[in-house]
Formats: structure tokens, C-alpha cells, sequence
């Protein structure tokens, strides 16, 4: 039994060809995907860049900040 040539999709008639070529497009992915927002750098000391650093270890002002 040969293969066939179109598979039909909810009525429409679609050529296998058509498909593949169309999957093929889809899988390669882009060069170069745009960024969401601007990169910037982060001038924090090291021990302050992330939650539990600041957690772990609070900075000499953080009480002073703090309302008692």
C-alpha cells in the first residue's frame, strides 16, 4: 500500500509536503531572540546581590533602616 499523499485535517485536505516543510520552518530556531527589557549591570556588593545573601548577612545600615 503506497503512502498517501495529503492528510485531511477537520475537512481541509493538506499535502504532507506542505506539512514537513512547514515543521522544518518552525523547528530552526531564530538567530537572535530580542531581549524583553534592558540589561543592566548590578553595582551591588557581592554578598547583596540576591534575598538570602541579605538574609544570611545584613549590611551595617539595614538596622537603621528598620522601623522599632
Amino acid at each position: 500500500m503506497p503512502l498517501p499523499r495529503t492528510i485531511d485535517i477537520d475537512g481541509r485536505r493538506y499535502a504532507w509536503r506542505d506539512l514537513v516543510a512547514l515543521r522544518r520552518t518552525q523547528a530552526t530556531p531564530r538567530a537572535e531572540q530580542p531581549t524583553l527589557f534592558a540589561l543592566r549591570e548590578d553595582h551591588r556588593p557581592p554578598g547583596e546581590r540576591s534575598a538570602a545573601e541579605r538574609y544570611e548577612a545584613p549590611s551595617l545600615f539595614a538596622r537603621l533602616n528598620r522601623p522599632e
